[in-house]
């Protein structure tokens, strides 16, 4: 009886390795080549010159060996750090600077959260913000100022489609020019998600914690970790960056407010333009109604009040 193919062991692991790597080339191979594996988002846009260039500063100081720069869609990381990451964001990066460690806090949400100010100071003295921060300074950063004609070289060796225009506007930057332009682009392609306005407190609400000790130290935790790395340690602003809630001057116009307008503040954020008690907020301050409950935006309250004195 012939056995045909079946009898001949190295006739038969050619043909057996020959269909597995077709079948792998159809799966595999072929469809990472189409459009829809190289879906961008809307809102992506190819970085600038500078924003490159701060890329580069973020990688060549380590910066992703204690960063991480993915949301995972986990609960506890969208209330964290904010919408979770999409494939489509990242179209653009090469390599990949996604990390496996976070030594320090998730990046794939930084853009834009702080204004550039905050992360030239941050930058120059984490301690400043956390006074348990183990982040080295980087203040030297500053005093480097980028090489277009290195830069250029660089860029033409990876193909990059940057005009001579672009590259000749780097001269004068400097590498902490060049990471902070990085950091506020980080996560910018997908839009947040709209945080309904939480109104479950009136301004001529009180604040039923008022004065409590156990809630003042409870408020005290919230405030490390939601609002100290602008308002300061002692409440009382870092750098002009934010300002001070340990006054009576809120909002720019001198004089106190009542518990539940800072409960209304804390919850909701503001806007440039915004009214708020008769007063006129220049905006920039996020919401922590999602992140925060009733109770533990009002130990907060009860907390900032203590400040005060």
């Amino acid at each position: 009886m012939k056995r045909g193919i079946y009898s001949k062991p190295v006739l038969f692991a050619v043909v057996a390795a020959v269909v597995i790597l077709i079948g792998t080339i159809v799966v595999v191979f072929i469809p990472m080549l189409t459009p829809q594996m190289h879906v961008k988002l809307e809102n992506l846009k190819p970085y600038t010159a500078l924003q490159l260039a701060g890329r580069d500063v973020y990688m060549s100081e380590g910066c992703h060996y204690c960063h991480t720069q993915t949301v995972r869609p986990l609960k506890a990381e969208v209330m964290r750090y904010g919408e979770f990451s999409k494939a489509g964001e990242f179209a653009y990066d090469h390599p990949f600077l996604w990390g496996t460690k976070r030594t320090g806090p998730d990046l794939a949400r930084i853009g834009g959260k702080y204004p550039d100010a905050w992360h030239y100071a941050h930058l120059e003295n984490s301690r400043n913000f956390f006074p348990d921060s183990n982040m080295p300074s980087y203040a030297w950063l500053k005093n480097n100022r980028l090489n277009p004609a290195q830069i250029e070289r660089s860029m033409r060796a990876l193909g990059f489609p940057y005009t001579a225009e672009e590259i000749a506007a780097l001269d004068g930057k400097t590498q902490m020019d060049a990471l902070v332009a990085y950091l506020q682009v980080i996560g910018t392609a997908v839009t947040a998600r709209a945080i309904a306005p939480k109104i479950d407190v009136a301004p001529e609400d009180k604040n039923p914690f008022a004065g409590d000790p156990k809630f003042i130290a409870k408020g005290k935790t919230l405030y490390d970790v939601h609002c100290l790395m602008c308002h300061g340690v002692d409440g009382k602003g870092v750098a002009g960056l934010a300002p001070s809630v340990a006054d009576n001057i809120w909002l720019d116009k001198e004089g106190d407010v009542t518990d539940g307008v800072i409960y209304i503040i804390t919850a909701n954020g503001t806007t440039a333009g915004m009214e708020i008690a008769g007063r006129t907020a220049k905006g920039g301050m996020p919401p922590f109604g999602a992140a925060m409950s009733r109770q533990e935006i009002w130990a907060l309250v009860t907390y900032m009040r203590s400040l005060q004195k």
